[in-house]
Order: structure tokens, then C-alpha cells, then sequence
């Protein structure tokens, strides 16, 4: 099988991620990297990580000689773009950025879009023609704690601290973004308000119907930083819980079996790990009834184009891992 792919707004950060991995896809062939920016000049000339790899160029234009389009603009774009476009049904749509995440905005000209997170509704996904891919650090926190939602641990009240790269900002430059400021520094941003609160949330809900719904209604108390390096989600996510943490590893265990990319491991976690990898490892401290969660990931690759890359696989009923068995940068 060969996929015929489109990529609009494939010149920032999770565009030249999803380039790069569908590269050395086995199935997967670009049609069209669209940017309006862009246009005509090789791909390799802005990705440049990409020099000898593809004589891709960029497209101003996009075509419907497609099987699935990936949206990597900005958020906003593709709700804009669908709804501008008669896009064939026939054709499948994998929406990196936050327009269709939440349930309340999941539908647009008779196209459905599912939450793309495997780990907690695969079989969905395997029937849909539409993905909203979750955010980087929602997929990292949301990981973290599936497990005790399914089991109905969740308490009232989560605490979760996170730091992500400078890579999480987007390409485009900004004053937090400049190496002058991120250079031997560690901020807080968003502090109880980030955007993601809402998907996760609605995540948590699905599986445990007593936990808050909105953060209207409290649950989740999320408090993100940014770090001084470029790659990677590191999160640690403070419960109470009275089960022991020898049955709480084996409920962890439990419940991502046969979920290839999200690992368990009792040794300390480090963000080294994950980076350049589609992996979701998950490491859990215990003292007293207080549970505390450690989950990492890439964000430009679990968190963004490299979980984009795994919906389509399932869409297209092809192995979940295909295209993405990438090794850790850990020296």
C-alpha cells in the first residue's frame, strides 16, 4: 500500500517533523508540501536537517490527488481551510494544530473529527476519516493518568508541574523564544490557564464520569514552565492514592499492554529518553499516599507530528508503529 499524502503549512517545526518521518516511511509518498511562504524553494533549503534526503519543494498550492491531508499551520488554519474547501470525503484529514479537540468543535461541513490518542480510544480512530491529533504537553499530562481515571482513582484535585523546549513556542520568533532569553533560564507561563486543560479534562471525564468535565469545575491545576533546551515534555503530575505502588505499577503495566510506544519503568526517568522518539515513558514515586506521575516525550514527535503519523497508520490499517521506530539521542 502507498499512501499519497498533502501537507499544508509544511514550513514550521511539526511540518519538517512529518516530512522527515514520511521520508522513511515504508508507505508513504508526499503529493504536495504546501507553503505560501515558501513556494518553489526546495524543502531542504528550509529543513535543512533534510539536505540530500528529498528534491521535495515547497507547493503554493494544494490538490485533492490525495488519500489524507496532515494540517501543520498554525491553530485556526484548518478549520479556516476546511470550511473554505469542498475537500472530497474520500479524502482523510489529520489536524496537528487545536481546532478540533474538543467535542464542542469536532464538527465541520459533515466531517466528524475523533481525538487522536491512541492510548485511550485506538479502535475509534482505526474508523475514522478525521483526527484532531492532541496538544504536546495534553498527551504527555493525559498518559500520565489514564490509568487511574480507568480504574476511578482520580481525586478532586490533580497538581502537575511541566517544562517543555523551545521548539513547543513554534517556529516564528518571539521575545521567550530568542536563545538570549531561554540560554541558562527557566520561566513559568500560562500558570493554571493553559489551553490544554481543556482536552485533558475532557480525556479524564471520558473515563471517570465523577471527575470535572471543565476547568470551570476545578480538577486539574497545571503550572507549565519553559526550559533552556529544545526538544521534549517533562511532566510530573501530585495525587493522593492509598493503593500501594507495587499495585499501582502493575495497574499501569495493565493498562497500556499492547500499547506499543507508552513504556513503564521503575527506574528514574530522564528526559534524554524520549527525545527523537514517538515513546511516552512513565515513571511513578510513592511516599505516603502521595502518588507523583513522571511522563516524558518529544513534543515534535509524540507530542505532535510523529502521534500524526501513528493515527494514520491506523486509519490506513497498517502496523501502529510503521515509520516510527526511532532510537532516543541519549549520548
Amino acid at each position: 500500500m502507498t499512501i499519497k499524502i498533502g501537507i499544508i503549512g509544511a514550513a514550521g517545526y511539526t511540518g519538517g517533523e512529518l516530512i522527515r518521518l514520511l521520508l522513511n516511511h515504508p508507505n508513504a509518498s508526499i503529493s504536495f508540501a504546501q507553503s505560501g511562504s515558501n513556494a518553489d524553494n526546495l524543502v531542504s533549503k528550509v529543513h535543512t536537517d533534510l539536505v540530500g534526503e528529498t528534491d521535495l519543494k515547497f507547493s503554493a498550492e494544494h490538490n485533492y490527488d490525495v488519500d489524507v491531508i496532515f494540517f501543520c499551520a498554525g491553530h485556526g488554519e484548518a478549520k479556516k481551510f476546511v470550511a473554505a474547501n469542498n475537500i472530497p470525503f474520500q479524502i482523510k484529514l489529520i489536524d496537528i494544530g487545536n481546532d478540533f479537540r474538543l467535542a464542542a468543535d469536532a464538527e465541520i461541513n459533515g466531517r466528524k473529527f475523533v481525538y487522536g490518542l491512541p492510548e485511550l480510544q485506538r479502535e475509534t480512530i482505526k474508523q475514522s476519516n478525521n483526527v484532531a491529533n492532541p496538544g504536546c504537553f495534553a498527551t504527555a499530562i493525559q498518559l500520565g493518568l489514564l490509568p487511574l481515571a480507568k480504574a476511578g482513582l482520580l481525586p478532586e484535585d490533580i497538581n502537575t508541574t511541566g517544562i517543555t523546549g523551545s521548539t513547543g513556542a513554534g517556529q516564528s520568533l518571539s521575545p521567550t523564544s530568542h536563545f538570549s532569553y531561554r540560554q541558562n533560564n527557566i520561566s513559568g507561563y500560562k500558570t493554571l490557564t493553559h489551553q490544554h486543560n481543556d482536552e485533558i479534562q475532557q480525556s479524564l471525564h471520558q473515563l471517570q464520569n465523577s471527575f470535572p468535565a471543565s476547568p470551570k469545575q476545578g480538577g486539574l491545576y497545571f503550572v507549565p514552565w519553559r526550559g533552556d533546551f529544545t526538544r521534549g515534555i517533562f511532566i510530573s503530575s501530585q495525587v493522593k492514592c492509598d493503593k500501594s505502588l507495587d499495585e499501582l505499577n502493575a495497574l499501569y503495566t495493565a493498562y497500556y499492554d499492547g500499547h506499543p510506544f507508552t513504556t513503564i519503568q521503575t527506574e528514574s526517568l530522564s528526559l534524554k529518553q524520549v527525545v527523537n522518539t514517538n515513546k511516552c515513558i512513565i515513571q511513578l514515586e510513592k511516599i505516603g499516599n502521595r502518588l507523583v506521575i513522571h511522563s516524558a516525550i518529544d513534543n515534535l514527535v509524540k507530542g505532535a507530528s510523529g502521534q500524526a503519523v501513528q493515527n494514520m497508520n491506523l486509519i490506513f490499517g497498517l502496523e501502529e508503529t510503521t515509520g516510527l521506530k526511532l532510537k532516543a539521542n541519549y549520548f
